[in-house]
């Protein structure tokens, strides 16, 4: 089964509790106003990646705590990423998966690959970026009406507070520089546009 990706870090510490796995996926129909990750709403094949294929890459890594999905939106690739999530949860990692859609309206899905998804969830970020309740006094979110829904007992509220807002700057082989992690984008991207030709960097 093939996952469309839009982008994979192998480690990260600035996409949820400690250092993590991150992968993003290709393709979103909620776009968002001011969301900052445009580059993947569309649905046009990206990178395709076997599910076995990025597990055996998720095993590789030695010092990780955990996975994380986010996009794009997850739930709408919810078949693939549902059995890499129960792959994952078998090695004994966490799980942590946004969403633009409410816990609710996921909760009440017919899809039974949607409620897999969730079932291997132990951290879900749910609610769409909203420009009108933009606020980043809590980790990984960018917008009040975002909320932590805690589906297992790996993470607490208090653990997930002491966590600090971050970011990432990583530059390949060919001098692109990737940005991840949450801040003002607004404001970081006035910045590189100013100081780094727009073809040269990703955020």
């Amino acid at each position: 089964m093939k996952l469309n990706i839009f982008k994979i870090l192998n480690k990260t510490t600035a996409e949820g509790p400690g250092k993590r796995f991150c992968l993003w996926v290709q393709g979103c129909s909620r776009h968002c106003r001011g969301c900052h990750a445009k580059s993947t709403w569309s649905h046009s094949i990206n990178k395709l990646m076997d599910v076995d294929e990025v597990f055996n890459l998720i095993k590789s890594q030695t010092d990780i705590e955990g996975v994380t999905f986010l996009g794009g939106e997850p739930f709408e690739q919810a078949q693939a990423l549902s059995l890499l999530a129960q792959k994952v949860k078998e090695t004994g990692l966490s799980v942590m998966t946004f969403s633009g859609n409410s816990y609710e309206d996921l909760k009440n899905s017919k899809d039974i690959f949607v409620q897999k998804l969730l079932k291997y969830t132990d951290l879900l970020v749910d609610g769409e970026f909203r420009e009108d309740c933009f606020d980043l006094s809590r980790p990984w979110v960018g917008s009040k009406n975002q909320r932590y829904i805690f589906l297992s007992g790996r993470y607490s509220l208090q653990e997930i507070m002491r966590c600090n807002n971050k970011i990432e700057l990583h530059i390949d082989k060919n001098g692109v520089v990737f940005v991840n992690g949450m801040t003002d984008f607004k404001e970081l991207k006035k910045y590189l546009t100013k100081n780094i030709p727009e073809k040269n960097y990703a955020c």
